[in-house]
């Protein structure tokens, strides 16, 4: 194996933001235990790190002399992240795995190993519970992850076929870059006017989104990839996370959304901390707006988690007083080591343990009572 290592000693100063709807020391605030009876889990906010470990996160903690919004958890699992038929994962298996309950190989989106249609965790939340459902990324929203939520299919490079499959099962809400996948297409259908004469407001910036206020809202923020946040992206998934949030809860049935911070990942294949750290962090504001919505309402439960880690980080060495590390990597790819799960608010108590990628579906199907 190739064996890439960088050692620097790193400080981020460009990370020490405030945002309007969050406060950089919400890890002062908890999501408390529920009384008993516990209150029924109606809405649920599952956000993935991609690429995201242990190391992404003590490293994160390190640099920003801050403790991180998800490690203020009191109800912390760990997840193994091997697919169906490779002990390194993708991120396609493994959302599959996540979003399904059911393993697959490495590149199949919402498939059984035998190419075989899975339910989904938002589909079957519609059709039995009449939930809404959303998912937002700092990817393009036909990426391996988000898409993992939404379509079916056997390659995670069909990003046009993917699309469709947006068109097809419309999630209520879905925000990130992919606009070229709707709207320049081989097969030169106009998709985003499909989605507009379907009754979703279709929007391309930041700002009009903030002012989006149909029931269905696609926020397509770029041609395909958003941004790293150090290169313009800004707060951009913490506040397409409050609005989310905000559009799906009108549902008084409830509402499932997953949110992803996609970059992590890309920064580990660059074996560059940096960029792991500052999307890392970017990640955790988004926590701090779930958590800051779930402390207002006691029938949410936000769960925090990764798909796999990316790069094989490791902290030989660093310093508190200046908030720097030594951060080494073992690996361009991804790696097999098992990932954090940190669970707040109703239903958090079901999350701790160790378990493969396949029970963070059983264990949402527990909570929200789909068996």
């Amino acid at each position: 194996m190739r064996k890439n290592i960088i050692v620097l000693r790193i400080k981020i100063t460009v990370l020490l933001f405030a945002i309007a709807f969050v406060v950089s020391s919400f890890t002062d605030v908890y999501v408390e235990e529920p009384e008993s009876p516990a209150p029924r889990v109606k809405k649920i906010i599952l956000l993935i790190g991609d690429g995201m470990g242990i190391t992404q996160v003590s490293a994160t903690m390190t640099v920003s002399g801050y403790s991180l919004n998800m490690t203020s958890s009191r109800h912390i699992g760990f997840m193994k992240t091997q697919s169906y038929d490779n002990y390194i994962t993708d991120s396609a298996a493994s959302g599959t795995a996540m979003a399904s309950g059911e393993k697959t190989r490495n590149g199949m989106l919402g498939m059984d190993p035998d190419s075989n249609r899975v339910d989904l965790i938002t589909e079957l939340l519609r059709d039995q519970k009449k939930m809404s459902y959303g998912v937002v990324s700092t990817s393009a929203v036909t990426h391996a992850t988000p898409a993992s939520f939404v379509a079916h299919n056997v390659t995670r490079n069909d990003y046009e076929g993917i699309a469709l499959d947006f068109v097809r099962n419309q999630p209520d809400v879905f925000i990130g870059g992919g606009k070229s996948n709707f709207a320049n297409r081989r097969d030169q259908r106009d998709l985003i006017r499909v989605l507009e004469n379907d009754g979703y407001e279709v929007v391309y910036t930041i700002e009009t989104l903030k002012e989006a206020s149909a029931d269905k809202v696609a926020g397509l923020l770029a041609d395909m990839h958003m941004p790293r946040y150090s290169e313009g992206r800004g707060y951009m998934l913490a506040e397409a996370t409050h609005k989310a949030i905000e559009l799906l809860n009108r549902n008084n049935r409830g509402f499932f959304l997953m949110v992803e911070g996609s970059q992590i990942d890309w920064g580990g294949h660059e074996n560059d901390p940096n960029y792991v750290i500052e999307e890392t962090w970017d990640l955790d504001v988004a926590v701090g707006v779930a958590l800051q919505f779930a402390a207002q309402d006691p029938s949410t439960l936000v769960i925090v988690t990764a798909d796999h880690e990316t790069g094989g980080m490791t902290i030989p060495g660093g310093n508190l007083e200046d908030n720097s590390i030594l951060a080494t990597f073992s690996s361009t790819g991804h790696t097999g080591v098992i990932v954090p799960v940190f669970a707040f608010g109703a239903g958090a108590e079901e999350f701790t343990g160790f378990y493969e990628n396949t029970g963070l579906f059983d264990k949402i199907s527990e909570v929200l009572k789909l068996r």
